[in-house]
């Protein structure tokens, strides 16, 4: 609405637009994650047929509707045989903005899943996000789905898909190093899931790193296991898997993929540690100088094997 400064009058363009045939109103109502996610829940699931979605502006907007995750989303089939289509977006990535910025708390929902209750992933390509989005509205099971969405790979270009990945080829739980010629020469293997993955690559000295692959796991829950150890087994020489993450060790994944994997790598040799930020209450640093320093040192722990 345009306001004259002098006599106070007000003009609604979109109240003079001469093939309008319906009535146009704005309501300004309280800014409440519980309601929206509380409502969106419901649509869904008395519209089964459906795909709702209910994204955030930030990751941490989920925190408001907790309630309806704890109770209803994660726990909705199991209580009353309730399912549900509804697709959380996330955005959840460490890009320097700050800790409410920064995490949607994908250790909450990973804390959560039992009894493939729900799915979360965390897709890095254009084709992958569409073949997730495809599938959870085509599927003739319905359940929740939770996707982490870094908004920085909106914008770039190495994170990109090609029409033939969009056509031809569905979601891929799991993602292996494109790089890697010799499979014999890598005796170090980083897997990741998200935006960090993009850190890594980009990293100048990574081209030095003949012995390091860098996967990248997609689908987190249900957990893709045997895609995994498949992964793990077709580098002979392996000697070191590391799960690496832009999260504190206390949060994001490392605690869940460790306890699916790590007893076992043992037998077989295999070291299993972690690149990542240490334990700590905050999300993310505050400003983005810290940010930059502590990013800078994940990605050339694990480009240089020094961790």
């Amino acid at each position: 609405a345009f306001h004259d400064v002098k006599t106070g009058a007000t003009f609604t363009p979109m109240q003079h637009l001469t093939d309008a045939k319906a009535s146009f109103e704005i309501y300004n109502s309280p800014l409440s994650e519980y309601a929206a996610m509380g409502f969106e829940y419901g649509y869904s699931a008395e519209a089964p047929d459906g795909l709702v979605l209910w994204e955030a502006q930030f990751g941490d907007f989920s925190n408001g509707g907790q309630i309806i995750i704890d109770q209803f989303i994660a726990a909705g089939r199991a209580k009353w045989q309730q399912t549900s289509r509804l697709t959380l977006l996330l955005p959840h990535a460490y890009e320097g903005a700050g800790p409410e910025h920064s995490s949607a708390r994908l250790e909450r929902y990973l804390q959560l899943a039992a009894d493939d209750n729900f799915r979360i992933a965390n897709p890095t390509t254009p084709a992958q996000y569409f073949h997730l989005l495809r599938d959870q509205a085509k599927s003739a099971r319905a359940r929740p789905l939770v996707i982490m969405t870094p908004k920085s790979l909106l914008r770039l270009k190495a994170a990109g898909s090609t029409i033939k990945d969009l056509d031809e080829r569905g979601f891929t739980p799991v993602l292996d190093d494109p790089s890697v010629v010799q499979r014999d020469e890598i005796k170090r293997l980083a897997l990741c899931s998200g935006k960090i993955y993009y850190d890594l690559i980009a990293y100048p000295k990574r081209a030095e790193a003949r012995d390091l692959a860098i996967a990248r796991v997609e689908l987190l829950e249900p957990f893709p296991y045997d895609q995994v150890m498949t992964l793990v087994g077709s580098y002979p020489n392996v000697k070191r898997v590391t799960w690496v993450q832009e999260e504190p060790k206390n949060m994001g994944a490392r605690a869940f993929v460790s306890r699916r994997i790590r007893e076992k790598l043992t037998p077989k040799g295999i070291v299993f540690d972690y690149v990542g930020r240490a334990d700590r209450a905050s999300p993310s640093e505050g400003y983005p100088g810290a940010h930059a320093v502590e990013q800078e040192r994940i990605v050339n722990e694990v480009i240089s094997g020094s961790a």
